[in-house]
């Protein structure tokens, strides 16, 4: 797909610029993309946009969801629900992009699934979805690491995305290839669990590994 000029693109901010947060923030500066930083400590956005240059801003949570069409909440699965509540009235319009995956460090040195065995969060956030916003369930597919080394690769790996209105289709298959990967959508919300950790689809799941359109389109 050929990539637009930036000045035809929605304008993306990244909610939380933890390990994921901070990796699509490179991928999309890398794929000259812009991007609105943002997170509680304003000073972490502030540095990590001047590291980035021209193409980053830092700004604070509330203006970053005012000025910004799509909105990456790169948060914890249970910090999704609060930003919906404390932003609700202007996070109506926008598309959200959930990366987020319902686990837990266990005391094992490992993980744990939080939320029931057969339920994911894209289908829960999706319910709790502000009025007149649209959910994507996307970059969250791959491990931190593998996020930001397998990005912008020849063979180019693939991110899944869900989403029940596919009208953002095109959207955000934009954002996934300015990430530098290939967009495979799985289906709607209900699919998400497919794309969660543990998933059949996910790095930390059956699929074990990226991989290329051609080995991802074998296992749908």
């Amino acid at each position: 797909m050929r990539a637009m000029e930036n000045t035809t693109k929605p304008k993306v901010a990244i909610i939380g610029l933890g390990n994921i947060g901070e990796v699509v923030a490179r991928n999309l500066v890398a794929g000259n993309r812009p991007v609105i930083l943002a997170t509680k400590d304003i000073t972490k956005a502030e540095s990590l946009a001047v590291q980035l240059g021209s193409l980053a801003q830092a700004m604070e949570i509330d203006k970053a969801i005012q000025e910004a069409d799509i909105i990456i909440m790169a948060v914890w699965f249970s910090t999704i629900k609060e930003l919906f509540s404390q932003h609700e009235a202007i996070l109506a319009g926008k598309i959200i992009v959930d990366p987020s995956n319902p686990i837990a460090p266990n005391d094992k040195g490992g993980f744990d699934k939080i939320i029931g065995e057969n339920e994911s969060a894209g289908q829960i956030n999706g319910s709790a979805l502000p009025k007149g916003a649209i959910l994507a369930k996307a970059l969250g597919t791959l491990g931190a690491a593998s996020l930001s080394n397998a990005a912008h690769q020849q063979p180019a790996s693939v991110l899944f995305y869900a989403t029940d209105d596919s009208s953002i289709n095109a959207t955000i298959e934009q954002l996934i290839l300015d990430n530098g990967f290939v967009p495979l959508r799985v289906g709607g919300l209900d699919q998400s669990i497919r794309i969660e950790v543990f998933g059949d689809l996910h790095e930390f799941g059956a699929l074990g590994k990226p991989v290329t359109l051609t080995e991802a389109t074998e296992k749908l």
